[in-house]
């Protein structure tokens, strides 16, 4: 009695497990790779200075040719020609709406004058401020991209902004774009 349980238990399992690996060969959904490609070459600060609230969705609009190349202030120079270089089109001055392009930048609050309200936890994309209700925050800034998110919501002003020296260990560089091509292997060297 144990020994046909098992066999039906196991045969049932090779059956959903075969229409499993079916149904994700057969159903795939792809990704547009051009929006991965754009997405790599944007700082990923998601600070929403281009309109958009994240770097992600303004990819996608770049790709559906809804926003144009010149929105992101953090990407700069160097993003919008990496940008007219992988879309094959004229790079642009940053766009009159946006700021200046700015050194990078990194969120200090005075934690004297902190109250802990947690509005600035809130408004940070990238989970850089640490703290608890009614207690003082910090920011951790190896994780800050100096988006600015947290300034505005602060009811007491006790967040700045400061500028970050250009050092040998503040200094990056900025990441290759490598562009995707059809098929990810090499071709056999005779």
């Amino acid at each position: 009695m144990i020994i046909v349980a098992i066999s039906v238990l196991g045969g049932l399992s090779l059956l959903f497990g075969l229409l499993l690996g079916y149904a994700v060969i057969r159903f795939k959904v792809e990704g547009d790779p051009i929006v991965d490609q754009i997405e790599t070459i944007l700082p990923q600060q998601q600070c929403g200075k281009c309109g958009y609230t994240g770097c992600r969705p303004y990819a996608v609009a770049i790709a559906k040719g809804e926003a144009e190349i010149n929105l992101c202030p953090p990407g700069g120079k160097t993003g919008i020609l990496a940008l007219a270089d992988l879309l094959n089109c004229e790079p642009k001055l940053l766009s009159a709406e946006n700021e200046e392009e700015k050194p990078n930048r990194l969120a200090v609050i005075d934690e004297s004058t902190c109250i802990g309200c947690t509005l600035c936890i809130q408004a940070c994309p990238v989970d850089a401020i640490l703290g608890a209700p009614k207690s003082m925050h910090t920011v951790i800034a190896q994780e800050c991209t100096g988006c600015e998110r947290c300034i505005a919501p602060c009811p007491v002003d006790c967040i700045k902004m400061i500028s970050i020296p250009l050092t040998v260990n503040t200094w990056k560089w900025t990441y290759p774009v490598f562009p995707l091509t059809q098929q990810n292997h090499k071709e056999p060297v005779l």
